[in-house]
């Protein structure tokens, strides 16, 4: 097998990575965007004062077992391609940078990740849209039926809805990749004082690799979090939220810095885990790949 087989197979399989390990926090996003959902409904109770197991049995009693996988079916269709669409476009952009400017420098990843953020979300907004109006709709309807309905209403560009908030979250993958490449150059640099070559990893430099992953995206998740709550609310049905700065402004002015946060616990409780298992497997499948190639695999990349 080629190196550029390799390559490929490489981005595959870290897309399908991605796909497996979304599932388990299905239930943690439905409950995020019920929190942002109802929190301003007139409630009684509303889920931003319940525990996840309260609002979890909330769910399940009001709209039924099935509302706690509410955007399963896109999500299955959506991760894989979106993070190997990711994946491949900031390889190749850091590839192209590392040969023009000084190599593996803060601007180098900084302009990868924004690159690799606008290809993904351009591609596969229609995909989370979808996705998210199926969580917020509190009727029993197909992801087929969401997608006719959005059509009729609105035509393609309804499917686009919100996407500036998903340019704006490019921030939040900007920040955590600058941390995590920062912080991961320290730990390299430490152990090659104590004489260990950069190129050789053990087990302790995975676990390493996964708390860089969680500092660094608990870091940007808390800086770029109002742009999730804008998001969520301007795929809503209806015209309230037109725009994301609007949006952040109407639910600054009737929600308060409370509501541009809501949900950022249960976020976090959804990310971290999941990142930091992420990245440590990102760099073992690069490790292994990398020494089966004889270090030709991830050159200037």
């Amino acid at each position: 097998m080629s190196v550029r087989e390799a390559k490929w197979g490489y981005r595959r399989t870290m897309g399908a990575m991605f796909a497996y390990s979304k599932q388990a926090d299905r239930m943690l996003m439905s409950y995020n965007c019920q929190v942002q959902q109802y929190a301003r409904a007139g409630h009684a109770r509303t889920p931003s004062r319940m525990s996840l197991i309260q609002c979890i049995r909330h769910i399940v009693q009001t709209e039924g077992p099935k509302a706690l996988f509410k955007g399963l079916g896109p999500n299955i269709v959506g991760v894989a391609p979106s993070r190997a669409i990711y994946f491949c476009t900031y390889s190749q952009a850091k590839a192209i940078l590392n040969q023009n400017i000084p190599p593996d420098t803060p601007i180098v990843h900084l302009s990868a990740a924004s690159a690799a953020g606008f290809v993904s979300c351009t591609m596969t907004n229609p995909i989370w849209f979808v996705k998210t109006r199926l969580q917020l709709d509190g009727q029993h309807v197909t992801a087929l039926q969401c997608i006719k309905r959005i059509y009729a209403k609105s035509g393609i560009r309804g499917f686009y809805k919100g996407i500036t908030a998903s340019y704006m979250g490019i921030s939040e993958t900007v920040v955590h990749f600058v941390l995590y490449e920062g912080v991961k150059a320290r730990l390299i640099a430490a152990r090659s004082v104590d004489g260990v070559a950069s190129d050789q990893r053990s087990p302790r430099d995975f676990i390493e690799f996964m708390g860089a992953g969680a500092f660094s995206k608990t870091v940007a998740s808390c800086i770029a979090y109002p742009h999730e709550v804008a998001r969520t609310r301007l795929r809503e049905e209806g015209d309230k939220y037109r725009k994301f700065w609007q949006t952040l402004h109407t639910v600054w002015m009737e929600e308060g810095y409370r509501g541009v946060y809501r949900g950022l616990g249960t976020q976090l409780v959804r990310q971290i885990p999941n990142t930091a298992i992420m990245m440590s497997t990102y760099e073992a499948v690069v490790y292994l790949l990398t020494t089966h190639f004889n270090n030709s695999f991830y050159e200037n990349t």
